[in-house]
């Protein structure tokens, strides 16, 4: 076999004997949602309106044990989805979670993400995560998945970063070595992996670490498999994952965790420091940005084939004749106090309230505003906070 096959052959022995991710299969649809695999909420994350079409096609590239392939399915009902997994233990647990919660509308098939080719036509929306970095060629893996992407189709990615994760790179090199050439004996690895977190003294980086980041999860086997005995795992920061997006030959279009990208989060208490900064290119901003704050352990961003277009809401005239509507991807509502697409906690003022009330999908922002009080600086701050989805005249 070649190094990419031997690789891949590691990789899928690895999710054979500890299908991932582990979560429980459910007789009933997943709890709440990852507006990230909304297709109506990530649209408009992305391009600042609702997509025009709901029908689409969607590809969980890597999908493993179908977590994410069950919430795309259950949270798109007018799409159709593929997923395709190295592992054949994987998939089969896939297959019963889907069938369990009803998930039907869903095929998977057993193929490497370097083989999309023969998957028959384009997806208007690829889910890819926590994958390319596990291949041995994440270059030609992303490329494969681009050629794959239809005009104006969205592609969000998650890898693993380098500075966040540095304490796990000790311990996978430290579990190798001692495993010597049991490496690849992923049971045994993980009983290595076991008795060196019990016999470290409590006060070790490594023992800290783990505790304060990853020990609830990591009392899984199979938690613990994929972050301390994976066979392949290649590492990004700003520089590099950079270099990834441009092969792709795709449009950056952002990170999906804007808030930690944002200077002020750290140097607020200097402006003149975040001033001087707005100097800086984009890329230099978001080096900066995980210099100052080394505990990323991954980046989950957005990559578009164009034409993507975005909407200007600017225009005030062009704001007024638009349709809202409320983001699917919020909980609590109606109520005054919510938790928005990202589970944060919203409150609304009284007026913010009347108006989506009255977001029906059919009403016009002006015919809306002319029975609240509320105004398009109240309407524009909805927007920002994509609490309601617009939909142009």
């Amino acid at each position: 076999m070649s190094d990419s096959q031997t690789v891949s052959a590691a990789v899928a022995k690895l999710y054979n004997t500890y299908p991932f991710p582990p979560e429980a299969l459910l007789d009933e649809p997943p709890p709440g949602y990852n507006w990230r695999w909304n297709w109506l909420a990530a649209h408009n994350f992305c391009t600042g309106q609702k997509p025009q079409k709901q029908d689409i096609r969607i590809l969980d590239a890597g999908c493993g044990t179908g977590v994410g392939t069950e919430y795309l399915v259950h949270l798109n009902p007018q799409a159709s989805v593929v997923g395709i997994d190295l592992s054949t233990g994987a998939l089969a647990v896939a297959k019963e979670r889907c069938q369990r919660s009803g998930a039907n509308r869903v095929e998977f098939h057993h193929l490497s993400l370097f083989d999309v080719e023969q998957l028959t036509g384009e997806f208007d929306l690829i889910n890819c995560v926590g994958v390319l970095h596990h291949t041995p060629d994440p270059i030609r893996g992303i490329q494969a998945l681009a050629k794959k992407l239809a005009p104006g189709g969205l592609m969000h990615i998650f890898v693993y970063g380098e500075l966040g994760r540095w304490e796990i790179q000790l311990m996978q090199k430290a579990i190798a070595l001692i495993q010597g050439d049991k490496k690849g004996d992923y049971r045994d690895g993980v009983q290595v992996g076991r008795q060196i977190f019990a016999s470290l003294p409590e006060n070790n980086r490594i023992v800290k670490y783990d505790k304060q980041r990853w020990s609830l999860e990591n009392h899984k086997d199979e938690n613990f498999a994929d972050m301390y005995v994976h066979p392949q795992e290649i590492d990004y920061n700003i520089e590099t994952l950079f270099e990834l997006i441009d092969a792709s030959g795709l449009e950056f279009i952002g990170f999906s965790n804007p808030s930690f990208w944002d200077l002020e989060r750290l140097l607020g208490k200097a402006p003149e420091l975040v001033e001087r900064a707005k100097d800086l290119s984009d890329r230099q901003l978001y080096r900066l940005i995980e210099l100052l704050d080394p505990e990323v352990t991954h980046y989950e961003f957005f990559l578009g084939r164009p034409p993507l277009i975005k909407a200007d809401w600017t225009d005030d005239k062009a704001l007024l004749t638009a349709t809202p509507e409320l983001n699917p991807c919020i909980q609590g509502f109606p109520s005054q106090c919510l938790f928005n697409y990202d589970y944060q906690i919203v409150n609304l003022s009284v007026a913010e309230f009347e108006f989506m009330q009255k977001c029906d999908s059919n009403s016009t922002v002006a015919e809306i505003l002319a029975g609240v009080e509320l105004g398009l600086d109240g309407v524009k701050t909805l927007l920002q906070q994509q609490l309601i989805l617009l939909t142009p005249a």
